[in-house]
Parts: C-alpha cells; structure tokens; sequence
C-alpha cells in the first residue's frame, strides 16, 4: 500500500491561506513539498496569517513535522504569521520543543586563520612546556629507581617477570627478521664496491663492526619502539581513561614505582641481550652473502670477522643497547601517563610514544657517536 499524503489550499480572506493536510503523512511515502505553500504565499504578496487543519490527517511522523518547519521557517523570513492551532497536539509540543532550545551561535566553531607568528609562538609554549613535562618524567623515574635501590619501591615482581617475557621472548621473531635482513643488505652493499678492489674479504669486517657497534642496537631500538613502547603507551592510556591510575594514587601507590619502574627495568635488562642476539642474527645474514655469493670460506669469515670486532665495538653497542632500552621504555610510559579521557587519545598516546622514542634513539646516537670519537674509542 502506497502511503500518500494529501494537500490543499484554500484563502478564506485576502490576509490569510488555509492549508488542508490529509492522508498519511509519513517518510517513505509520497509528501507534498514545502515549495508549494512558499510558491502560493509568493504569488499572494497580501497574505499575512497562515493556518493548518489537519481534521482529515489519517497519521503522522517526522514527515509532517519536516514540512512544518520548512513552512515555517519561510513565514518566518517573509514577516507572515504561522498559526499552529489547527495541528495535531503531539506535533504541536515536538514544535515548541525544537523552537524551545535554540542553536547557540558560538556552538560551531569558526575558521580562523593563524598568522604565521602566532603559529610559531604557540609552537615555542608547547615545546618548552612538553621539555619541563619530559624532565619531571625523568625526575620522577630516577626517585623511583633511587627507592629500589633502597628496596622500599612498590611494585609487583610478577608484573616484571611477565613484562621482561613481553619484551624478550615474545619479540625474537621480529628482531631476527630485520637483524638478519639488516646484515644482507650491508653485506650486498659492501660487496659491490669491495669487489671492484678485489677485497671481497673485507666484507665480514664490514657487516661484522657495522652491526656489534652501531646496527644491531639501533635496529632493536626501533623495532622495540614499535612494538613495545607503542604497547606500553596503548596499556597506561586505557589505564588513564578508565581511571585505574587515579585509583592508584587514591590508595596511595606511586603510579611510577608500581607502573613506570617494572617496564624500564625489564627492558634496561633485556636490551643488551636482545642486541647480542641481534649481533648473531646481521653476522649471520652478512655470512649468507660471503659464503654463497663471494665464495669465502665458512672458517675463513669466522676468522676474519673474529679479529675485526673487538671489545670496545661489543661494549660500545650494548651500552647503546640499554640506553635505547630505557628511552623506548620512559617514552612509552610517559605518553601513556599523559593520555587523554577518551579511546581516540590512546591511540594518539601510541603514535606520539613510537615517534618520541625513535627521535630519542636517533638523537642518543649521535650524542653517543660523538663521546666515542672524542675519547678515541
């Protein structure tokens, strides 16, 4: 059955016009459309009262309430006085209603455009107020390592031992991937040029100094920023929105002792062993190109590789590995202890944490490249 909605007009006087609305008035049936009411009220420059009876109306919905406000907003616009007694009283009372809550006009928000100072000032405030943030972190974490020290630090030791199962374990597979492609890719490289001096050989020093030195950390830095302090972040957001770290600090537990501390040491302890698997793992990948492309021997890259990397390579590229393990670790935790109230700021947590801790990474690199050279090491 088709539902049809019926119109009619008629001018009882020169100032007024009658509209008689009949039939089912309802969405998805046939309405008559606002325009003609406003085509008959333009041809009838006189007309100043409108009114409705709706005696022959069968039903209603917000079809009919639609058409009434399209009337009356262009009634409104010509000075023309809208009448409403002859409606329906339950279309009546949702009229009043919506007319009863006005739009507020700074509800939406205008565009303005920033000058390019303003912009920069305001770039300025946020940057030096993020670096005061970044260093009562900092602060806050050293008292909690300083209380553990002391052994009064309040956390869980099956929350360590799970989370240094998260970061260690758990995150081999991916290490072994980038580590081993990492150490292919320097091998191919080192090998075209190297071959065109006939010092082939030298391949296995220069996969085997890149990755213990430098590669093998700042691969694992990166992939654990995205993996781990990406996952820390997204886990102290969700926190911070259901309001588990305000229940913290209600019961008087330090949300960086019993937080923040189990996941900077877990990955401060595992970093270095993870790097030492990472080392494994690129020299491996370097072997696989100088034992099948370059025709070296198995013994002979073992050798040559073993005499080129010393301690100091070693040593330098574990202390990269904790410090980058601690950076991933204080990145996450922070961005996570900052997230907003809402789902939409955790994963913003997330982002901003990956993005914060691989800056760090690259920026502890060169601090650490620079000491090195200058103590000659």
């Amino acid at each position: 059955m088709t539902l049809r909605g019926e119109m009619f007009m008629e001018q009882p006087s020169a100032e007024t016009l009658k509209v008689i609305l009949a039939g089912h008035w309802k969405l998805g049936g046939e309405l008559p459309k606002a325009d003609k009411v406003q085509q008959r009220l333009e041809s009838r420059p006189g007309v100043r009262h409108l009114v409705f009876d709706t005696r022959g109306l069968a039903d209603w919905d917000t079809g009919l309430l639609t058409f009434l406000v399209n009337v009356g907003t262009f009634c409104s616009q010509q000075n023309i006085q809208l009448n409403r007694d002859g409606l329906p009283p339950g279309a009546k009372r949702l009229l009043e209603l919506a007319a009863a809550v006005p739009e507020k006009k700074d509800a939406r928000k205008a565009e303005e455009r920033v000058s390019f100072l303003i912009y920069l000032g305001n770039e300025t405030v946020n940057f030096f107020r993020s670096a005061g943030q970044l260093l009562e972190f900092i602060g806050e974490a050293v008292i909690a390592v300083r209380r553990l020290v002391q052994g009064q630090a309040q956390y869980r030791r099956a929350d360590l031992g799970l989370i240094i199962q998260a970061v260690s374990a758990q995150a081999l597979p991916i290490v072994s991937l980038i580590c081993f492609l990492v150490g292919l890719i320097l091998a191919f490289i080192g090998a075209i040029q190297l071959q065109l001096f006939g010092a082939q050989i030298y391949v296995a020093d220069l996969v085997g100094i890149a990755m213990v030195r430098l590669m093998a950390a700042i691969m694992t830095g990166i992939v654990m920023a995205g993996r781990t302090g990406g996952a820390f972040a997204a886990q102290l957001g969700t926190m911070q929105v259901n309001q588990e770290i305000d229940a913290l600090k209600t019961l008087g537990i330090s949300p960086i002792e019993f937080l923040v501390l189990p996941r900077m040491l877990a990955l401060a302890l595992m970093m270095p062993l993870l790097c030492l698997y990472a080392n494994v793992m690129g020299i491996l990948g370097g072997m696989v190109v100088g034992v099948g492309m370059l025709d070296i021997g198995f013994i002979q890259y073992y050798n040559q590789t073993a005499a080129a990397v010393g301690l100091w390579n070693l040593g330098i590229g574990l202390f990269s590995g904790t410090v980058f393990g601690v950076i991933v670790a204080l990145a996450g935790c922070m961005r996570g202890m900052q997230c907003g109230r809402s789902a939409s700021a955790v994963g913003d947590a997330a982002t901003s944490a990956v993005v914060t801790a691989i800056v760090g990474i690259i920026v502890s690199t060169a601090v650490i490249t620079i000491l090195c050279n200058f103590l000659g090491i």
